[in-house]
């Protein structure tokens, strides 16, 4: 192992994590006895157990368990005597496979092998390495940020099936559904005959207090609402469909202002980290991309060791089998699928950004590739590109890479 032999830790700890309590496995270096035990999940019960193994053992205790992050593993980094060696939860499950035919499973047997993993194939595993404050702040902070678009994207979803139903003049009115404007504008009139009513200077005056000042748009809005003819006038259509989209439109609200207070805060983070103008000097990167980027490679740049590491772990390389006289590619499963969406969104977006990124784009698709297949390839060759610009810390810079194609004969120039 790159740390340390597996020879100089004190002890061995195979844990199987669950909610309210962990089952777990120990051995001592140098001895055959493993003893089994269940520890509590308290803060209490979890400090003094890791304290009496260190009175018994010392350190350094090496601890394997199927998890990177979570209370547990929260818990265990408090004491700097413990290395934590996390595994997938996959690969345990198919080595208790291999020797567990049958299928069965049981809290404790899944703690043992933990610990078998750890003692007869330590080459095959990683310690959990600390990075700064700041970077696990971010880390965690972009992708809840994530979740948060997410769940505006399932609001404005079902907002526009309901809309559909009784009012969908709306959705032709508002091309982008989830601002402050919208949900002002549906708070106010949640139904064609409300909005008929209103004067025609009450809705300039909305919109113009909300940043529209386009007059050919403003006048085209006004000019739909007072020829809007009703799609239906049944109240128990209306009435039901009314409540839901105001309960919709409050959710809404809510995650719409709680991204812009995370936007806020991953702003403040991200500049605080060196490598930051490194990945904001990416065409498209921009606030929102830049720190997912930053996060996506992170500080320890003995991390990967090449850019084929980064894009196998992130899920932009395909995986290839092969099987007698078989060969095929397929999708890669096992793989961080934040992490991918990171890469393939920024890579779609330098598309009108940058002249070879277009180009090459436009070249995948004249060979008859879909646009998803084609971004990912882009996704997979900008890759190389930012591997190289973190290791060298080096700025991007276009007319660089541009020259450096045309040197090498590239037909992308």
């Amino acid at each position: 192992m790159k740390p340390r032999s597996i020879s100089s830790f004190t002890a061995y700890v195979g844990i199987d994590w669950a909610d309210r309590k962990h089952d777990f496995c120990l051995q001592a270096n140098g001895s055959d006895i493993c003893e089994s035990g269940t520890l509590e999940h308290t803060p209490e019960a979890i400090a003094q157990w890791a304290q009496s193994l260190y009175d018994r053992f010392g350190g350094p205790i090496a601890v394997c368990l199927e998890l990177a992050k979570g209370p547990i593993v929260y818990a265990l980094q408090r004491c700097d005597f413990f290395v934590i060696f996390p595994v997938h939860p996959s690969t345990l499950a198919r080595y208790r496979q291999a020797f567990v035919p049958s299928g069965a499973k049981d809290d404790p047997s899944d703690a043992k092998m933990a610990l078998d993993l750890l003692l007869r194939h330590p080459e095959r595993l990683e310690p959990l390495k600390s990075t700064s404050a700041a970077m696990r702040t971010l880390s965690t902070l972009v992708e809840e940020r994530r979740h948060l678009t997410d769940g505006v994207t399932r609001i404005t979803n079902r907002l526009t099936s309901i809309l559909k139903q009784y009012y969908p003049q709306a959705l032709d009115w508002f091309e982008h559904r989830n601002t402050i404007m919208f949900c002002d504008f549906l708070n106010r009139w949640p139904t064609l005959a409300h909005v008929r009513r209103a004067r025609t200077a009450t809705l300039e005056s909305f919109f113009h207090s909300h940043n529209c000042r386009r007059e050919y748009l403003v006048s085209g809005r006004i000019k739909g609402i007072r020829s809007a003819t009703a799609l239906t006038e049944d109240e128990a259509v209306i009435r039901p469909a009314r409540m839901m989209v105001e309960t919709l439109v409050a959710q809404l609200r809510v995650l719409l202002e709680a991204i812009e207070r995370f936007d806020a805060e991953i702003d403040d983070v991200s500049h605080s980290l060196p490598d930051y103008e490194l990945f904001a000097s990416l065409p498209g990167a921009g606030p929102i991309q830049t720190p997912r980027l930053l996060v996506a490679f992170g500080e320890d740049r003995a991390r990967y060791a090449s850019a084929g590491e980064i894009q196998r772990y992130a899920g932009i390389a395909p995986v290839l089998e092969r099987s007698g006289n078989k060969c095929w590619v397929h999708w890669r499963f096992a793989c961080s699928t934040f992490l991918r969406q990171t890469f393939v969104e920024w890579a779609g977006s330098t598309i009108p950004r940058s002249y070879w990124a277009g180009a090459y784009y436009q070249q995948q698709r004249s060979k008859g590739c879909s646009h998803g297949v084609a971004v990912r390839a882009l996704a997979f060759k900008w890759i190389r590109i930012l591997y190289k610009m973190w290791k060298t810390r080096t700025c991007y810079d276009e007319s660089t890479y541009l020259n450096a194609l045309k040197k090498h004969g590239s037909p992308l120039v």
